[in-house]
């Protein structure tokens, strides 16, 4: 992705009032907004990080079978 990809949108005086960016970009500044929303809270911080750590578990399928989906 580059910068050309962004694009400015500006009123009848030139001043900038918007932007639009590819949807991709969107998803990941969305994706860093609610991981940096969640650190923010300690419990949560350390329950993530346990959850990074962990190496064990059962596959999707599994649980899809499990919740009955």
């Amino acid at each position: 992705m580059t910068l050309a990809e962004i694009q400015y949108v500006s009123d009848k005086k030139g001043k900038t009032v918007a932007v639009i960016v590819p949807i991709d970009l969107w998803r990941e500044i969305e994706s860093e907004r609610e991981t940096d929303y969640l650190l923010k809270s300690e419990n949560m911080k350390r329950r993530l990080l346990q959850a990074k750590n962990r190496d064990e578990g059962i596959s999707f399928e599994e649980a899809c079978k499990k919740c009955g989906i």
